[in-house]
């Protein structure tokens, strides 16, 4: 019988815990979820729809409701917590809802966490630790559950304080929690904002692909199946008040990427067009995964970034339903933007 019978996701229904959940329902039957999902532009119900509803029972409602949240919390024996708000040019242009999701909402579940002495995962970011250099005499350099957060967005301050409140939970409360920090997801279900599924959607779209600055920022890719299978490794195995990093060697810039895209969709590599940067865009991210790798039972399957960006080309060709009612509205907001 698995450790935990009754599971509590928050956002649930965005792209990482909807992938989560899912491997759930798949792996491990005897696991009854309740999603708890505000269902913002960035949550979808469908994506959880074709589940068993013995199996998975889906909550519309805020992190920051207490009351419905101490509810909920009776009756799970673990909570994991991806409900945030993520995506970095959002936090520029309006920082106050990362302040109440990331930070209250963590807040309103640690509380009533604590309550009830229930089990709880926290899932988070690189971006809490900054960037690094793009120098080649620092590209062995790495982040580690002891680099010092340097966060430089309104996204990812709130996710560094929202850490921080989990491990002061910890400290002060006895919560008995664990924390993931990850870097780029890619894979089925992401919302059509994010790099590899807008460059994808652009392209079947028949819409010129937009390149930030001058492409070469570097992100460390991993396919979204092998975080949640970390996720599941840590809820079930994880040492109370650690911290893992989970990362799969996935190193490439952005120019790289969207280049792999083109060639498989059929383009020239040089069929796209420059944009203006982000407002502070970071440089470098790079995750040291060893101790993750080295005390759990969890090694990344999609270790080939070419096989994991031509399932995740393959998923939107075969979904497009899915993505296209939000096509025009996310592009007219780059445009507005000038991105």
């Amino acid at each position: 019988m698995t450790k935990y019978q009754n599971i509590l996701v928050t956002g649930g229904a965005g792209f990482i815990g909807t992938n989560f959940v899912r491997y759930v329902v798949a792996e491990h039957p005897d696991v009854k979820i309740t999603v708890l999902d505000k269902l913002t532009y960035a949550g979808n119900a469908e994506n959880l729809a074709d589940l068993p509803t013995d199996q998975v029972t889906l909550v519309v409602g805020d992190t920051n409701d207490a009351k419905l949240v101490d509810e909920l919390v009776q009756k799970a024996d673990a909570i994991v917590h991806f409900a945030a708000e993520s995506h970095n040019d959002n936090s520029l242009n309006d920082p106050s809802p990362f302040m109440q999701t990331n930070l209250m909402g963590t807040f309103t579940l640690i509380e009533a966490a604590r309550r009830y002495d229930v089990r709880f995962h926290h899932v988070s970011t690189d971006e809490v630790y900054g960037d690094l250099p793009l120098e080649s005499t620092n590209r062995d350099e790495k982040v580690t559950p002891l680099t010092r957060y340097d966060p430089s967005s309104p996204y990812s301050a709130t996710k560094a304080g929202s850490d921080l409140l989990v491990r002061a939970w910890v400290r002060s409360f006895g919560l008995k929690a664990t924390i993931s920090n990850t870097s780029n997801n890619y894979g089925p279900y992401q919302h059509i904002e994010k790099f590899i599924p807008r460059q994808i959607t652009n392209i079947i779209s028949g819409i010129k692909p937009k390149l930030y600055g001058n492409g070469r920022n570097i992100r460390d890719w991993i396919h979204v199946y092998d975080h949640v299978t970390g996720i599941w490794e840590i809820l079930a195995h994880g040492t109370i008040g650690e911290t893992y990093l989970l990362g799969a060697n996935g190193e490439h810039d952005n120019l790289f990427v969207l280049r792999k895209i083109l060639q498989a969709l059929g383009k020239s590599p040089d069929d796209f067009e420059f944009v203006r940067d982000r407002a502070g865009h970071d440089l470098r991210y790079a995750i040291d995964a060893t101790k993750a790798r080295s005390t759990l039972n969890w090694q990344p399957k999609y270790t080939d970034f070419d096989e994991g960006l031509r399932q995740t080309i393959t998923w939107y060709h075969q979904n497009q339903s899915w993505w296209q009612k939000d096509k025009a509205n996310v592009e007219a907001k780059y445009a507005k933007n000038k991105q």
